[in-house]
């Protein structure tokens, strides 16, 4: 028994296989084209090998690239069976769905246990292993929507949603222009830098740091449909008034994470630099800045996403006729779903970057942290 080593996803998706024999077949009697036999034989030869075989002590890298294989190559298989009966998918073809994915969480929980003797492979780990978890919320979306044949209207599968992101690149194009490079950059900038800028006047001055952080508290609990349609009275249509309500949102956090970063120096250090006569300015740069940095990439990753979402919510009340905010709400008054969902997906792709930029600056700018080196090992 030495020689095996037995996990509770490959044995329940071993049972899901046994589970699904009687349930046959994959689709309904009346799909053109059917599953043929073969092809359900090899589906079940794939799961039940990657799950032996994950069994054996093997290296983590075989047994990984033995599940990664199985699980993918098994789901590749029945969304291929699906194309074209959708609606028609029989009990067993989501039993097996659900053993491919039990694979896939094996896989995961392997890649999670390594670790890389390389960065390179430190981040190829750190990478890979999200975008398993990704790619198979992709999967079972598809096969739920296109199995039990999910209306277009309440749920389109990511197929559809590709699809019309491929067709409608001018257009999105046009819309992330309008909002992200225009009004979410442009109030981004403006709401980080002046809410860094007030909080070092409010570390300087403490009537400052006492009237305005429970003012920031206040102003950061204002509804933003409440804000938006007065920035758009007092600014206009264009950018300018999304972009004003990205600088509401963005100012209080940078300004409260960074008064309490400002205050996270020991007072150990501070006397240090006093001994060594430093002036206000000398130990803000070279003590308390540098003590708050993780505090100040706190907020520029909190404000990465809080941006989009003020600029997208701001364009419903007012936009010229281009702006991601405005082809959402423009679409899904003329139930174009696809459409809705494909600006949804470019959002969210959109902010995924932004953040992960800023995280690797981060990490650029902070190696030295305890906080930053001990993510690393």
């Amino acid at each position: 028994m030495r020689s095996f080593h037995f996990s509770w996803q490959g044995i329940l998706a071993l049972l899901l296989c046994l589970a699904a024999i009687p349930a046959l077949p994959l689709l309904a009697a009346d799909a053109a084209p059917p599953v043929s036999s073969g092809t359900t034989f090899v589906i079940f030869i794939l799961i039940a090998a990657a799950a032996a075989l994950s069994f054996m002590r093997l290296s983590a890298d075989l047994s990984a690239a033995t599940l990664f294989f199985g699980a993918h190559a098994t789901a590749w298989l029945l969304l291929a069976g699906i194309s074209g009966n959708e609606g028609k998918a029989q009990l067993s073809f989501f039993i097996l769905i659900a053993a491919s994915w039990l694979l896939a969480w094996r896989c995961v929980s392997v890649l999670s246990s390594m670790r890389s003797h390389s960065t390179a492979g430190n981040y190829t780990l750190r990478l890979l292993i999200p975008a398993i978890f990704g790619i198979w919320i992709l999967i079972i979306w598809e096969a739920v929507t296109r199995g039990a044949g999910v209306s277009l209207v309440l749920l389109p599968p990511p197929s559809a949603i590709g699809s019309r992101i491929a067709n409608s690149i001018p257009t999105l194009w046009i819309d992330v222009r309008q909002t992200i490079l225009t009004a979410v950059l442009i109030g981004y900038i403006i709401g980080c830098a002046s809410g860094f800028i007030v909080a070092i006047l409010a570390d300087r001055f403490a009537f400052l740091r006492r009237g305005l952080l429970p003012i920031g508290n206040f102003v950061s609990a204002l509804p933003i449909i409440g804000v938006a349609p007065i920035m758009v009275m007092w600014f206009g249509f264009d950018w300018q008034s999304k972009a004003a309500v990205v600088v509401i949102m963005t100012f209080f956090p940078m300004l409260v994470n960074t008064v309490t970063g400002l205050a996270a120096a020991g007072n150990m250090e501070r006397d240090l630099m006093r001994t060594y006569a430093s002036s206000y300015w000398q130990t803000l740069f070279k003590l308390r800045l540098p003590a708050a940095a993780p505090f100040i990439f706190n907020a520029l990753k909190i404000n990465s996403t809080l941006a989009m979402i003020g600029a997208i919510v701001a364009e419903f009340f007012g936009t010229p006729m281009s702006g991601m905010g405005f082809r959402i709400s423009t679409e899904n008054g003329r139930l174009n779903l696809d459409m809705v969902w494909a600006e949804i997906a470019v959002a969210a792709i959109a902010g995924s970057v932004f953040y992960g930029i800023v995280a690797i600056v981060e990490r650029m700018v902070t190696f030295w942290h305890p906080s930053i080196r001990g993510g690393q090992t």
